[in-house]
């Protein structure tokens, strides 16, 4: 079957050879345009799936690196306390022998001076570990440091005036260790 474009190829091309060849000059000006932005096509694809293959490479090595960190972060926190624990119990030991060494004297004057070489101790270990007694009587009674368990009436002190401490409270900068157990005036 022939077509209307058919016939009418044939007949340009039976009118006039140079026609035809104009017409064949230009299919292959159009194939070779054609190649050429086939290949520039090609060229700009590849350039492309390698910054792809780069991209997916630096993506998959990203998570990799979180995945290590996130674990690396986990073990030492656990790490964290066990040390602390450790560098604690560390610092108080000294303390227990000198506990075992006044038990071994019977007469008084020797344990009042094993007790009071303990207490030093204490107080030395404690300030290692930055922790500092709460002061306490005499102030002025605050919520923040003191915990009342007891409440007198004397118009001599003043007002929420903290009047004797019945167990001493600690703190470690802003942190309380142990709040201050206080009786408190009026």
């Amino acid at each position: 079957m022939i077509t209307m474009a058919d016939k009418k190829a044939k007949t340009a091309t039976e009118d006039s050879p140079e026609v035809a060849a104009e017409e064949t000059e230009a299919t292959v000006e159009t194939t070779e345009q054609t190649a050429d932005e086939c290949e520039t096509l090609r060229t700009e694809v590849e350039r492309l799936q390698g910054e792809l293959a780069a991209l997916n490479d630096k993506y998959l090595r990203m998570i990799a690196e979180y995945d290590n960190f996130r674990k690396r972060s986990a073990k030492e926190k656990e790490n964290t306390y066990a040390d602390a624990v450790t560098d604690t119990v560390g610092s108080i030991l000294p303390i227990g022998d000198n506990l075992a060494r006044a038990a071994q004297f019977s007469d008084p004057e020797s344990v009042a001076k094993g007790i009071a070489m303990m207490q030093k101790s204490f107080d030395e270990t404690l300030a290692k570990l930055g922790i500092t007694e709460i002061e306490a009587e005499g102030k002025e009674f605050d919520p923040t440091w003191h915990n009342a368990v007891m409440h007198v009436e004397d118009d001599t002190l003043g007002e929420s005036v903290v009047v004797e401490v019945l167990q001493k409270g600690y703190r470690r900068g802003d942190h309380v260790v142990r709040y201050a157990m206080v009786k408190v005036a009026n």
